[in-house]
């Protein structure tokens, strides 16, 4: 029986309902404080309502989402044009391109790699050190994940993962949807730790001057315990998937995963460019290089070295994922420029001078909340000026910049669309057997959503005087 098909458990059903509080608590605490709401302009209306179809839809799977975020995205686009708020050079600029090309050129590298038999030798040894039990490879391949998002971007880590991840399971014969899920939440808990591990941190760190060691000792201890309390989360809700005994477990333990390996030439060749690209993610603030750039460059290191048919490598590339971010950044975008987020930003800071510690936590939570719905990095983008504004009229911003991260890094967990790794995870697991709804993504992204938040934001509020 598929995940899909099972009951939610009192853990995500407990996960919800804190949810449901907590959205519940933010619409009483804006009814008491804000009591008077001025006149909605009506493009502003027209902006959030596109914006919320084009969000139910996708969320419902009625439609493949892909094709309801370019639905959306005309929809926007021809409002924005029409009504003057949303040009189509607005629509074209919005777009990041800097995540879309990171993705494509990892996307092509790993289905190189794919391509030699590396993922199954990969496979074959990490299940053979965790003896094919369900729980301990998602303790190694979680804690791995975690690991390895502090230093690089969160998405290029469950770009190469995930692939490794399916073989595993195929050659166990397990589900895979439980193990995905929790690298894909792991991962993106862990990237909030440090500078580089997540994209909004990388553009907090450029606007404030933040230097990697401070996103360290802030975000750092948080993160840790968050993190050990989304294990307990998941060890909990999803406690019947990871009891599943492995059916391949005897034929596994003899094999020979050099074996799998079918071109050791490629398979070290594109290993090099990819170790290049790897390292100089470590360097690109000294270099001055994005991300994408430098995976566009690895990337072009290994056609250049392996020179393979491009009709085959363009293959392994998730073509609709790339345009559904597309049609998301032109979404979130119209929503951006229709002024959307400036009036969530604009109320949360007509508060601060007056209590900065329920500032602190009602910015907390309207990032995680958004983020969970948009993408954060605009979300992130539009609250920087108004943090800004506050610090020019003597305001003591630096809690908020914290929050402001945090909210946004745990907040991208509850959804299936809240962050770049979870709709890449998403797109992996429809390649298999066992896809990921919204449903199933629900009940564990949901809960662990709740609980990262709740610790991130108590661990701010107890230590509040360290934050400033």
């Amino acid at each position: 029986m598929q995940t899909s098909q099972r009951s939610s458990s009192p853990v995500a059903l407990a996960g919800y309902g804190l949810m449901i509080i907590v959205a519940a608590g933010i619409g009483v605490v804006l009814a008491q404080k804000f009591e008077s709401i001025e006149k909605i302009p009506f493009h502003v209306g027209l902006a959030a309502v596109i914006f919320t179809v084009t969000y139910g839809v996708i969320l419902s799977e009625k439609i493949h989402r892909t094709i309801a975020g370019i639905g959306g995205a005309v929809a926007m686009g021809l409002a924005g044009h029409w009504l003057g708020f949303y040009s189509q050079t607005d629509a074209v600029s919005v777009i990041d391109w800097y995540t879309i090309g990171l993705l494509f050129a990892m996307m092509v590298m790993v289905g190189m790699l794919q391509k030699t038999g590396f993922f199954e030798y990969l496979a074959i040894v990490t299940a053979k050190k965790t003896k094919g039990d369900p729980w301990r490879l998602t303790l190694l391949l979680g804690t791995v994940t975690t690991v390895v998002s502090m230093a690089i971007d969160n998405v290029t880590t469950v770009v190469v993962i995930a692939p490794v991840t399916v073989a595993i399971c195929e050659i166990l014969g397990v589900n895979p949807i439980p193990i995905l899920m929790s690298e894909a939440l792991l991962s993106d808990v862990g990237g909030v730790a440090t500078l580089v591990g997540d994209p909004p941190n990388m553009i907090i760190g450029s606007v404030t001057g933040l230097s990697f060691n401070s996103f360290i000792i802030h975000l750092g201890p948080p993160v840790l315990l968050a993190w050990l309390v989304c294990l307990v989360v998941l060890r909990l809700v999803l406690w019947k998937e990871l009891s599943q005994k492995p059916e391949n477990i005897e034929g596994l333990l003899k094999m020979n995963e050099r074996e799998a390996i079918t071109d050791w030439v490629t398979l070290k060749k594109v290993m090099i460019a990819l170790g290049i690209v790897i390292g100089l993610f470590f360097f690109q603030g000294k270099l001055g290089l994005f991300p994408s750039s430098i995976a566009v460059f690895g990337l072009a290191i290994a056609l250049l070295w392996v020179q393979p048919n491009p009709d085959e490598a363009l293959r392994e590339v998730h073509w609709s994922v790339l345009l559904f971010f597309i049609a998301l950044f032109v979404c979130v975008g119209g929503i951006e420029k229709a002024g959307v987020l400036e009036i969530i930003g604009g109320k949360i800071a007509s508060y601060a001078h007056s209590s900065p510690m329920f500032t602190c936590t009602l910015l907390f939570l309207v990032a995680a909340v958004s983020s969970a719905i948009v993408d954060n990095i605009p979300f992130t983008i539009a609250m920087i000026p108004i943090i800004q504004h506050l610090e020019t009229e003597g305001v003591a911003v630096m809690p908020l910049w914290w929050a402001l991260a945090m909210g946004v890094g745990f907040g991208g967990n509850g959804t299936p669309i809240g962050s770049t790794a979870n709709v890449v995870t998403v797109s992996v697991s429809e390649r298999t057997k066992y896809p990921i709804t919204t449903r199933v993504w629900l009940k564990s992204g949901t809960t662990t959503m709740a609980a990262s938040c709740a610790v991130g934001l108590v661990f701010e509020l107890i230590f509040f005087g360290f934050y400033q």
